[in-house]
Formats: C-alpha cells, sequence, structure tokens
C-alpha cells in the first residue's frame, strides 16, 4: 500500500511539473519571440533563420525556470493532498513524514541529473546552433530591409539610403558606401535601380550613376550607365561569434585550467572563445554556475515538503505557509544571483558549500520539529 502511495506521489509530482514548466517556457519563448524579430526586421535574416533561433532558445528557458516550476509543484501537490484530506489517510496507514519527505528529496536528485545535463550539453549546444543559424544565414531579406528615406546600417561595413522604392523592387536615388578598410571607402550614387535575386545571390543594378573610390592619398571618380553591385558578400551585422554562455563545458573547464596554471595550448574553440585573463571571472563565473545552480534543487524540495509539518487546523496556518513560500522564494533567487559574486576559484568553493550547509540546516530543522510533534 505504502509503495502505491509513493508511486502516486511520484506520478503526481512529474505530471505537474512537466505541465507547469512546459507551459511557463512556452509563455516566455512566445514573449521572447517579438525580440527575435529584429533578425527579420533589421537584420535582414529570413524566417527560417527566426523559427529556428526561436525554438533553440527553449531549453535554455526550460532550464530558467526549472527550480521555480519545481518548487510550486511540490506545494500545489502537498495542498491537494491536504484539502483532500489524503495526507491524514497516509498517516493512519502508517506512512512516517519523515519517509514522505524522504521520498521528495531522493527524486528531486532526478531533477539534479537533469538540470546538470541542460546546463552542460543541451543549452551550450542549442544555443550554440541558434548562433550557427545566424552563422550561415545570409542576408535574404534586403527587399524587406531597404526602406524609403531611410539610412540602412544594419549590413556590416555597408550603408544604402534609397529615395523611394515600388513593390517590383525598383528603386529611384540610390546611395551606397562600403567601407572597405580604416583607409578606403567606396561611395556610390545612382539614380534609378533594381534589387534582382539570382542563382541565391542578391544582386542591385545600378543605373546612371557615379563611383567614388576615396583612398587615404587619392580619390578616383568615375561616371556609369549600368553596373552591378553584389549584396551577397556582406553580411549582418548580428554578433557571429557565440557568448561564452554558448561555449561547452569542456572548452570552459580548459580555458580555465589554462588561465589557472598558466599553460600555452589551443582551445578546439579557440576561434570563438577568447581565452585571455580578460575574461577568467567570465569563465569561473560561468563554469560554477552551471555547476551549482542544480544543488539547489534538493534544497528547494526539502523546504517546499516542510508545510506538511504544519497542522491546518493552526490559526497561522495560512501565515506559516506564506513564510515558507517566502524562504523557498529567496533560496531560488539565491541560486540565481550567487554566482555573480564568483571571480575566483576560492569564492567559487565557499558558494558550492552553500546548497549543502542549506540542505543540512534543513534537515536539522526538520528532525527538531518531528521530535516536538511526537
Amino acid at each position: 500500500m505504502k509503495k502505491i502511495i509513493f508511486q502516486k506521489l511520484i506520478s503526481d509530482v512529474t505530471k505537474f511539473f512537466l505541465l507547469t514548466s512546459i507551459s511557463l517556457s512556452l509563455i516566455i519563448l512566445v514573449v521572447q519571440a517579438v525580440n527575435f524579430l529584429d533578425y527579420i526586421s533589421e537584420d535582414g535574416h529570413g524566417f527560417y533563420t527566426y523559427f529556428g533561433i526561436t525554438a533553440l532558445n527553449f531549453p535554455k528557458i526550460f532550464t530558467r525556470v526549472m527550480p521555480f516550476c519545481i518548487f510550486i509543484t511540490i506545494f500545489y501537490v502537498i495542498n491537494k493532498y491536504e484539502l483532500k484530506n489524503e495526507l491524514i489517510i497516509f498517516w493512519n496507514i502508517g506512512v512516517k513524514k519523515i519517509k514522505f519527505i524522504n521520498v521528495l528529496v531522493v527524486f528531486s536528485f532526478v531533477f539534479l541529473l537533469a538540470q546538470i545535463l541542460l546546463n552542460n550539453f543541451i543549452v551550450p549546444k542549442s544555443l550554440d546552433q541558434a548562433r550557427e543559424f545566424i552563422r550561415n544565414s545570409n542576408i535574404d531579406f534586403f527587399p524587406s530591409l531597404i526602406k524609403e528615406k531611410k539610412f540602412i546600417d544594419a549590413v556590416e561595413s555597408l550603408t544604402i539610403f534609397v529615395d523611394a522604392k515600388n513593390k517590383d523592387g525598383e528603386l529611384k536615388n540610390i546611395y551606397l558606401k562600403d567601407n572597405l578598410s580604416n583607409d578606403r571607402s567606396q561611395v556610390i550614387y545612382a539614380k534609378n535601380g533594381r534589387l534582382i535575386f539570382d542563382n541565391q545571390k542578391n544582386y542591385l543594378i545600378l543605373f546612371d550613376g557615379s563611383f567614388i573610390d576615396i583612398d587615404k592619398e587619392k580619390i578616383t571618380t568615375f561616371s556609369f550607365k549600368r553596373t552591378e553591385f553584389d549584396l551577397s558578400k556582406y553580411k549582418t551585422k548580428t554578433t557571429i561569434f557565440p557568448k561564452i554562455q554558448e561555449i561547452d563545458t569542456w572548452n570552459i573547464f580548459l580555458c580555465v585550467y589554462k588561465l589557472k596554471f598558466n599553460e600555452n595550448f589551443d582551445l578546439p574553440y579557440n576561434t570563438f572563445l577568447n581565452c585571455t585573463p580578460s575574461v577568467y571571472s567570465d569563465v569561473i563565473e560561468e563554469t560554477f554556475k552551471r555547476g551549482i545552480k542544480p544543488f539547489f534543487i534538493p534544497v528547494i524540495v526539502l523546504l517546499s515538503s516542510i508545510v506538511i509539518l504544519i497542522n491546518k487546523d493552526n490559526i497561522r496556518y495560512s501565515k506559516i505557509q506564506y513564510f515558507l513560500f517566502f524562504i523557498v522564494f529567496l533560496v531560488i533567487v539565491l541560486s540565481e544571483v550567487s554566482s555573480r559574486y564568483i571571480n575566483n576559484i576560492t569564492t567559487g568553493i565557499i558558494f558550492s558549500i552553500l546548497p549543502a550547509l542549506l540542505f543540512i540546516f534543513g534537515y536539522i530543522y526538520l528532525f527538531f520539529q518531528l521530535r516536538e510533534k511526537k
């Protein structure tokens, strides 16, 4: 009978957690997806890139909401059992409160392992894949990128201005400035032009204009009746190199080792991760953030479970519940912000002990509470 009760408990916790975490993640993803529209409206990427980036951000959002959803799940399931008087039935048939809490705490290690997997493998990989969409994406939306009477500088090293534009792609009074280097630039003006797409490339056909080549030492000018300007060679200004959150954990470890012990070797990700002393505090913070945060989950489950010790006939029942809710919420906030104060290995180790201390204190409190009720 007890086995069936605990199986039901685990089943209820799992179902409600998946419901709340996936639902909340999707809501946040939809809200966040609005920000990704800039990749289309300003940076010229296509809808395929937009939807790819949006979908690949789901694991990141999911792992961020996990602690809060676990907390809500434990509170909800226990309160549901309380309202249906199921907890009283459990205690009457011999289920001990400490055993009930232990089952939840042991099961919390499944969530802990899941978040370790997400933090260290799935999330960095998905974010790097999202960046790969940008790296491999051509600016295939030039027709919507170019707007009338507006300087467009979303393209790297290129500024575009058109006085008028119609739905057929015909342009009037076109101005282009291409910054080839710090010492050299090219300016093109044309009375008429047309955007065409041919062989997977965007071209700007220009008519009746002039070309100015501005060098450090001289300026060259000539006129033309017709010329082609290849737009496909230009890239968006969107950052194409990954942030540190997108680097896999193994390369971050290698960077920490390299900087800590002054080892001289190239990283597999050396092109993307500039492993220099200037990023030392950032890689340390990211390393411990991925490692420490999952270990707050058993603490959250333990503190949330303590609510079963409260007698619902107690006149302060609601106040005690709110207080526990507040305490667990503070632990969740602490799990999020603690890594920001880690700037070296010593502080990282100190903060690593924090989840264990909270867990021990939680069990000590639980032990004395159960002892008093005997």
